[in-house]
């Protein structure tokens, strides 16, 4: 409902992990990490009014503006950072590490630069390379594992699922889904056979998750190293001292947001809320009202119209906006 739900292009907004992982190093130090992906092309957003129009205009205008940045030579780039929290750390932390609904405060813990990405191709073929690509968090390499965060768990099962479903058994032996020739070379998904499979692969039959002592049969650096009923779950599932719902919502609107972000919030979320009936709107009202009482307070004002203009979202103003032409921003 901020500024940055609203990104004037995909090149012009940052990315998050936002999940909790596992990284672990040949000397078996283990670190609990969170992803940050800072775009170097500066964060820039749209306001409403210019989404409005977009929307209706040109509904293509996201992905164009990226096809046509990368077409001419304008590759964008992010810089990849990370958050190390140490792995002993998570259980006394001062909320739970593994809630996907948390930051990590910077001054815990600093990011750390680790590289760039950049976007330097574009696809010759929209289906193959774009609709068949199949992403999922289970495609991991040794030195990253999963942490107990219960959201990545549940996806690490269900994308690669939902790929096997929607593009194939055997999607991964697509071309847009292999890895670097290098890395296939040691790949270990064990995976194959079923339909549509075809390749010519030997494998085994049988390959246990462990040698029966409990000892993973994977080899090479891991960063495994938790036990789903072990000390760091029991710890880290336990309520923390800020183990709330709305402690850093408030904090966003009070102490990140400036006056003007402030106002264009209130808008945005006055605007979703109009013509919902009174029941559901008294439940909002108390919601908003836990994250900030000010917020609260003045978004129930300019729903109920006590702010004197109508809010966004009426039908009169709706018309306004769609007659005036779109802003030139929206041209590039």
């Amino acid at each position: 409902m901020g500024d940055r739900g609203l990104p004037r292009s995909w090149r012009h907004m940052n990315g998050y992990g936002s999940h909790t992982y596992l990284m672990g190093n040949e000397a078996g130090e283990k670190h609990w990490v969170k992803f940050h992906f800072h775009t170097e092309q500066g964060v820039e957003n749209l306001t409403n009014e210019e989404a409005e129009r977009i929307a209706g205009a040109d509904s293509d205008y996201h992905r164009r503006d990226l096809f046509e940045a990368i077409e001419r030579g304008e590759h964008p780039r992010w810089t990849l950072f990370i958050q190390a929290m140490p792995y002993d750390e998570a259980g006394d932390y001062r909320f739970n590490p593994f809630d996907l609904t948390k930051v990590w405060p910077h001054a815990d813990y600093p990011l750390h630069e680790v590289g760039t990405f950049e976007l330097n191709e574009n696809p010759v073929n929209h289906f193959a390379q774009i609709e068949q690509a199949a992403f999922a968090p289970s495609n991991i390499v040794p030195g990253i594992g999963f942490s107990p965060d219960k959201m990545l768990l549940a996806r690490v099962f269900s994308y690669a699922d939902a790929h096997r479903a929607r593009v194939g058994t055997n999607a991964h032996q697509l071309p847009v889904n292999r890895p670097l020739p290098e890395v296939e070379a040691r790949a270990n998904h064990l995976v194959f056979d079923g339909a549509m499979n075809y390749e010519v692969k030997a494998g085994p039959t049988y390959v246990p998750n462990s040698d029966g002592r409990g000892h993973s049969t994977h080899q090479g650096p891991v960063a495994e190293g938790w036990e789903a009923d072990g000390t760091i779950v029991r710890q880290a599932y336990t309520l923390h001292a800020e183990d709330d719902d709305w402690t850093q919502a408030g904090m966003l609107v009070r102490d990140v947001f400036d006056d003007a972000q402030r106002d264009r919030f209130v808008e945005t979320v006055a605007g979703a809320l109009g013509g919902v009936r009174d029941d559901v709107l008294e439940r909002a009202f108390v919601y908003w009202g836990n994250v900030d009482v000010e917020i609260g307070r003045r978004i129930e004002e300019r729903v109920r119209g006590g702010a004197g203009d109508p809010i966004p979202g009426a039908a009169d103003e709706e018309k306004s906006a769609l007659r005036e032409p779109l802003p030139e921003s929206a041209h590039h």
